[in-house]
């Protein structure tokens, strides 16, 4: 199938661009905890052992990383990262590095697993195109949005700023759940994923800010759009600007904020910014095109920093 020789290796690639550094940020996790820094919860095994911690996600536990700050006084932002197809939530924090930003900005910080295919890569069904292959009977959108509920039910959450930021087929769930379910999220960060193919299957009950950032040389999911297996998925322009029109946006490019330099492997200021303005609602609908961007970039400290500046500056009104 179509999907099969891009997608076979894409948990081995994530594994190379991250192994690098996985032994670095779980040893800076234990220590994180041990100081005091921050508490990393895994809700099955606390739960458990009789820890005391709230479970969440039922039978496919989610990691909940909650900042020293947070002493369950004022309601605080909540961030769920989604991993790729064939990765997992421990490879996409290593590649990420978004604990750190918990930590300084004071964030709840929940990472939540797929579920397990029969090729044993865990994946999000997020529509017709990824990447559900197995055609399982799942639903993700549901799972997700009752994680949001536990968290809320457990902690105290601020409901205007609940946000998706998800890698791959991580991307295309976050863009799912801000149709399905955008009376809950804020703002998503899609990082090489992409929107539904059909509009018509997207009706968000409110605006939801929305950043795409893509590789425009991403060998696996197509700036310009593609298909796995026959299942279209759009462009990353088109993407944006099918967001732009459910937000009720110009679809005038304003291009005018100085280009981001995420990527480490590429020369200069690399990304290129472009913003979609006038919304009618305070909504945010933005591209940034990694020029010379593959699939999996190597992004650099600027990455995590902006991504999040990116979801903390768009709440809900």
């Amino acid at each position: 199938m179509l999907y099969d020789a891009p997608m076979r290796h894409l948990a081995s690639f994530l594994l190379l661009a991250t192994v690098g550094c996985s032994s670095t940020q779980a040893s800076s996790t234990s220590a994180s905890t041990a100081t005091g820094a921050s508490t990393t919860t895994d809700s099955a095994s606390s739960s458990s052992s009789g820890g005391g911690a709230p479970t969440i996600g039922g039978d496919r536990p989610v990691k909940l990383i909650v900042p020293e700050s947070y002493d369950g006084t004022s309601a605080v932002p909540l961030v769920i990262l989604l991993h790729g197809y064939g990765a997992s939530g421990f490879f996409q924090e290593a590649y990420f590095k978004l604990t750190a930003q918990a930590e300084e900005r004071g964030f709840l910080y929940a990472i939540p697993e797929g579920t397990s295919d029969a090729a044993k890569n865990k994946f999000w069904n997020a529509g017709d195109a990824c990447c559900n292959f197995g055609k399982i009977d799942i639903d993700d959108s549901a799972y997700l949005a009752k994680v949001i509920d536990e968290i809320s039910a457990a902690y105290k959450v601020d409901p205007k700023r609940v946000f998706f930021i998800g890698h791959s087929n991580g991307g295309f769930m976050s863009h799912r759940m801000a149709c399905e379910h955008a009376d809950k999220v804020a703002a998503i960060v899609s990082v090489a994923g992409a929107m539904l193919e059909d509009l018509t299957k997207c009706k968000p009950s409110e605006p939801v800010s929305m950043l795409q950032i893509h590789g425009d040389a991403d060998e696996t999911v197509l700036y310009d759009g593609g298909d796995f297996s026959g299942a279209k998925y759009p462009s990353a322009r088109t993407t944006v600007l099918d967001w732009a029109s459910l937000n009720m946006c110009s679809t005038t490019v304003d291009g005018s904020s100085p280009p981001l330099d995420l990527e480490n492997k590429l020369s200069g200021a690399e990304t290129v910014v472009e913003r979609y303005p006038k919304c009618t609602s305070p909504t945010a609908v933005e591209l940034w095109t990694i020029k010379g961007g593959s699939h999996i970039p190597n992004f650099g400290p600027e990455f995590a920093k902006r991504s999040i500046d990116f979801l903390l500056t768009h709440p809900k009104p």
